[in-house]
């Protein structure tokens, strides 16, 4: 299985924290944006790709460590 940080930014209050992105399957980014089809995440968001993760974007907790135990 092949997966890829990506997507769903939670919208939060500015004073509750950033946005963060979960790690979806990597094949179906394209097809989400291009067609807005929606994605799951390892913890189990459901929603349509709408923007990419700039290189040390805060990452859903749930999906880090799950994304992590898939590892070993």
């Amino acid at each position: 299985m092949s997966t890829q940080i990506l997507e769903r930014p939670e919208t939060k209050d500015a004073d509750t924290g950033p946005e963060m992105f979960h790690y979806v399957r990597k094949e179906k980014i394209a097809e989400s944006a291009v067609m807005g089809t929606f994605v799951v995440a390892l913890c189990g968001e459901k929603f349509p790709v709408t923007k990419s993760p700039k290189p040390g974007s805060p990452v859903c907790p749930q999906c880090k460590e799950i994304y992590e135990s898939m590892k070993h």
